[in-house]
């Protein structure tokens, strides 16, 4: 199998799905999504992640993306930062629909579910592209089924990076499928660092501050009601595991439910 744009003599790497991509949208000149077709034979958990290239050359680079379409979907969809010099993302935006994405048979990530212990509240801590997951997350109905009262948090920069969680929230609060849970149980909770907006500040201090809180109504995040999944850059992550630590929670993993989660897969 020969696939279009790659060198000349370049076949489908061993353990890959050739996809072709059905849609793609650029929010900013940083961010954008895209869609591609799924294999019929694929399976996921919503939350997890996988690893896609282009067929670019002989030995493609691969980076770790989170599925930003939940496990029921039968599309696709990513959500990905723009890097100039990136290895991947720089030709990975340039992608047109008809274009073939490479894509690992395996799918695999600590933003799933099952590794969380039963509780009333699960809040979802993001900064820019590591809301990926939670747009996963939020139109599995399991995630309604869990859990009572489902907290999205996202922190970006400027305003015009929150307008794919906020597409996505309404999307889903008008989904056949989950709509009904998520028109009451699902809260979005936006903020930006640096531009003007009705929140501004880091995710972490508006958490630590109670601000985040006192704005939903709800008490501050607790072992015994709360549960915690946490994506972004590495010192978000490292901030977040420090509040739900200080805060009492036990860190989880897929063969040991606990409290909090985090997911340490980066793009480029």
């Amino acid at each position: 199998m020969i696939l279009e744009g790659a060198p000349a003599g370049f076949g489908l790497p061993a353990g890959c799905h050739a996809l072709t991509v059905t849609e793609v949208q650029h929010y900013t000149d940083r961010l954008f999504r895209f869609r591609v077709t799924r294999p019929a034979s694929f399976r996921f958990r919503s939350g997890e992640f996988v690893m896609i290239g282009l067929p670019n050359a002989e030995r493609p680079v691969m980076r770790a993306y989170s599925i930003a379409s939940p496990a029921w979907d039968e599309t696709l969809e990513f959500y990905s930062i723009k890097v100039a010099e990136g290895p991947l993302t720089e030709h990975l935006q340039k992608i047109r629909v008809g274009d073939t994405v490479l894509m690992r048979k395996k799918a695999t990530g600590t933003l799933v579910l099952d590794a969380l212990k039963p509780g009333k509240r699960l809040w979802m801590l993001s900064t820019g592209t590591g809301i990926a997951p939670f747009a996963s997350l939020i139109r599995d109905p399991d995630t309604y089924e869990r859990f009572e009262q489902v907290i999205l948090c996202h922190g970006c920069r400027e305003v015009a990076e929150l307008a794919y969680g906020q597409e996505i929230v309404e999307a889903t609060k008008n989904d056949p499928l989950v709509g009904e849970y998520a028109a009451d149980r699902l809260h979005l909770y936006n903020a930006t660092t640096r531009e003007a907006y009705p929140v501004q500040g880091r995710i972490t201090d508006l958490i630590t501050s109670g601000a985040a809180s006192k704005a939903l109504n709800l008490p501050m995040i607790s072992p015994a009601d709360d549960r915690v999944m946490i994506c972004g850059s590495m010192a978000m992550l490292n901030d977040c595991r420090d509040i739900c630590l200080n805060s009492g929670l036990e860190e989880g993993a897929n063969n040991r439910p606990a409290e909090f989660v985090v997911e340490k897969a980066f793009v480029d």
